[in-house]
């Protein structure tokens, strides 16, 4: 996935309609709160690494439905993985976080036009 970095603050100039697509369809990845817990718990875990049989256990849901979700972080691009054996190890992608923080951060509430 290409990263959000192309991209300026949205206070500064409207978004083309590709740029718009590529990051709402990042945002809503991250919409989904098992989504965001798992993404969670892999930047919080050891070594900012998660082995895919240590996330299941947070969750009262199945194997798959983890998969699933881990699976959507992945293809948003917020999410490395590589496996080892069995077991598939999943990485954050900080760059692809820091650069949403940076396009969300450029709007505040004097570029909004309404008074802070």
């Amino acid at each position: 996935m290409e990263t959000v970095a192309c991209c300026s603050p949205l206070g500064k100039q409207p978004l083309s309609p590709e740029q718009a697509v590529r990051i709402a369809s990042l945002l809503k990845a991250l919409a989904d709160p098992v989504r965001l817990r798992l993404l969670s718990l892999v930047a919080s875990h050891a070594d900012g690494e998660a082995c895919v049989c240590d996330l299941n256990d947070a969750f009262d849901l199945s194997q798959p439905t983890i998969s699933h979700h881990l699976k959507v972080l992945h293809e948003a691009g917020l999410l490395d993985r590589s496996k080892r054996g069995v077991w598939v190890y999943y990485t954050l992608r900080r760059d692809v976080l820091t650069d949403v923080a940076g396009l969300l951060g450029g709007v505040t509430a004097r570029s909004s036009g309404h008074p802070a």
